[in-house]
């Protein structure tokens, strides 16, 4: 068969053949007595290997090497090309994200887009110095008044930087900025304390706590039933400082579990602004200090979480708490009393 029959039958144009037989790749069986290249069935069967091989993401040495090396493993190299295609879709959907966000910031023109552009690489930057002013710089431009060429970075993309962020100044920027970042935020946030890294969950709901308004209040409140206690536990101190009671089972259990307890006595005390919350606070302190499991240190830290909880219900317990077999608590409730004896 000569070469251009071979071109119409394999879709492999005479050039591409001619290229092939240069390399060594595929070379024709025979010539014809004016010295035409004939091609024979194994010659092509060889042709439709090369192409197959090809399909698959093959060089043409790799190819060739395939093809002739009798100690050749296929599964070495199908290794091999799983680990490039995934870190070709790995760039290629890096590359898919960076423009959409470049979209989403909807620039009038190159010199906006090239902002965002600078902006979101600063953001990635390996320097703490650098992200931490792309994410100040990101909050700047999302204030009112705002200069007409400070195009803000789009939220997902500060929501994907606070999710990953380990440095504790930056992590307090992006989410300065990320509370001026407008609609979207809560959304994502909330999806980032469905985690299964603990923390990015814990990331997620520092986030999602200074963010203003009831959507993301809302995500707050699911998070109390959230299996991770850290969860809960931010998201209790949240929505806690907002005035929401819900919030109150979970600021006893930092109570008791010694984590952020200040902070969550000093939430409760805000709390218990009426007498009917100040006595249902001032019960669930008393039900969790009356359980056989709650340990010596816990029992201290809740006792003294009643000395910010005003009406009777708090200073029953505190008498009752006076006499306790436990020496430290007794000490405490009796120095309390006498406090509260001395207003």
């Amino acid at each position: 068969m000569l070469i251009g029959e071979v071109a119409r039958r394999s879709g492999v144009s005479a050039r591409m053949l001619r290229h092939y037989e240069s390399l060594g790749l595929v070379r024709p069986s025979g010539r014809t007595g004016s010295g035409y290249r004939e091609y024979s069935e194994a010659d092509i069967r060889r042709i439709f290997h090369i192409e197959s091989l090809r399909a698959l993401g093959l060089s043409l040495r790799e190819v060739k090497r395939a093809l002739d090396d009798a100690d050749f493993t296929p599964s070495a190299l199908v290794d091999d090309l799983i680990r490039r295609t995934r870190e070709r879709i790995a760039a290629e959907t890096e590359l898919l994200t960076r423009l959409r966000r470049i979209h989403a910031a909807d620039p009038a023109g190159w010199e906006d887009a090239l902002q965002v552009v600078t902006l979101l690489q600063a953001l990635g930057s390996k320097s703490a110095d650098v992200r931490q002013r792309a994410a100040l710089a990101s909050a700047s431009s999302a204030f009112p008044g705002s200069s007409a060429s400070e195009v803000p970075v789009p939220v997902e993309a500060l929501v994907e930087a606070a999710l990953g962020e380990s440095d504790p100044n930056v992590a307090g920027a992006l989410r300065w900025a990320l509370a001026r970042s407008g609609d979207g935020a809560p959304a994502l946030l909330a999806e980032g304390i469905g985690s299964p890294v603990a923390a990015v969950r814990e990331r997620a709901v520092r986030s999602l706590a200074v963010l203003p308004g009831g959507e993301a209040t809302g995500h707050l409140r699911d998070a109390l039933a959230h299996p991770d206690p850290v969860v809960r536990g931010h998201a209790a101190l949240a929505i806690g400082a907002r005035g929401d009671t819900d919030a109150v089972p979970a600021l006893v259990d930092l109570l008791e579990e010694g984590r952020n307890d200040t902070d969550a006595a000093d939430t409760l005390s805000v709390l218990a602004s009426d007498t009917a919350t100040a006595d249902r606070i001032a019960h669930r302190l008393v039900e969790r200090l009356a359980r056989s499991t709650t340990r010596a240190p816990a029992r201290g830290r809740l006792t003294q979480a009643l000395a910010g909880i005003l009406g009777t219900r708090a200073s029953q317990a505190l008498a009752e708490l006076s006499h306790d077999t436990d020496r430290a608590v007794a000490l405490t409730a009796t120095y309390l009393l006498q406090l509260r004896e001395a207003r």
